[in-house]
């Protein structure tokens, strides 16, 4: 099966009330793990590669390992940017062979971020590419992305339909209380439902995406600080707030740092237990089986886009 865009996915998705996980991959087991995963559950699925993840990988490496998921599973399987940061980086990838970009215009003013999205939406939809926008600034760092929490800003409702509108997006991210990384609340963790409620009732039926949504499990957070990591207070979303963002206008939710934990606290523990190891596949595999499993639940506990492929 060749690639798809969201579009179809999206509007499942909306009409059932559930959501698609968007996962960031890197390397050949994120790929591996988080497809075998899906094809085991019959899922569909968004792989989104950042703009770091492109440079270390390498675009014509990633869009090869993708081919072979298409071939190994047969599931739907949509290639997105995540956040894109200007016309030429989403140009490239769309010539390249992705069905979806992201343009992040969030840090620049509203009609600054109107003309960006315009012009992407513009030159994807000559080529059968959708495009997500943002509204609304989250914080945190992840790869090139680094806003901290005094330009951190909550999506404002009332621009929404102005937005969508004048740009022709497919789908909109919003800014309501997720963040980047591991680190995502200081203190009980809040998502304004409120702000998601507004927008859904002013944007009926159009495909919202939550950013910076991993749960940051414990198991793995404990598994690095047990074997000589230092990750103090990390603290994700908790798993019931995004299966509720799932059953309402939430489409599509993003997974990265969760993926990140869970490879780096398995190969850690791995190291620790049998230091006379040196072949790479002895701590990938188990890495690989790791990611696989947390997907897996991801999909099933928290997407409930399981049998939905």
């Amino acid at each position: 099966m060749p690639l798809v865009t969201s579009t179809e996915m999206f509007k499942k998705a909306y009409e059932g009330g559930y959501a698609i996980g968007a996962f960031n991959v890197n390397n050949m087991e994120i790929i591996q793990g988080i497809t075998e995963a899906a094809k085991e559950v019959n899922a569909p699925l968004i792989l989104q590669v950042s703009a770091g993840a492109r440079k270390y990988a390498n675009h014509t490496y990633l869009m090869k390992l993708v081919e072979a998921a298409e071939i190994e599973t047969g599931l739907p399987i949509c290639l997105h940017l995540d956040h894109g940061d200007s016309f030429e980086l989403c140009k490239s990838c769309i010539d390249g062979g992705f069905t979806s970009v992201m343009i992040d215009g969030s840090h620049f003013p509203f009609e600054e971020n109107i003309r960006l999205t315009k012009q992407v939406v513009e030159y994807a939809h000559a080529h059968g590419v959708v495009v997500e926008g943002e509204l609304g600034r989250l914080a945190g760092v992840e790869d090139d992305v680094n806003v901290s929490e005094e330009d951190s800003s909550y999506t404002r409702p009332e621009e929404v339909e102005e937005f969508v509108s004048k740009t022709g997006v497919d789908s909109l991210a919003i800014a309501i209380g997720t963040s980047h990384g591991a680190f995502k609340f200081k203190g009980e963790p809040k998502l304004r439902f409120d702000i998601l409620e507004e927008i859904a009732k002013r944007l009926p039926g159009f495909p919202i995406v939550l950013h910076g949504a991993s749960s940051v499990i414990p198991e793995f957070v404990d598994k690095i600080n047990k074997f000589g990591g230092n990750m103090p207070g990390a603290k994700g979303v908790p798993e019931e707030m995004l299966r509720k963002a799932a059953r309402s206008a939430v489409c599509k939710i993003n997974i990265d740092s969760d993926l990140r934990l869970a490879m780096t606290g398995t190969i850690r523990e791995y190291f620790t237990l049998h230091p006379e190891h040196f072949d790479p596949r002895q701590y990938l595999r188990p890495a690989r089986e790791a990611i696989k499993e947390l997907v897996k639940n991801k999909i099933i506990n928290v997407l409930g886009c399981d049998g939905k492929a």
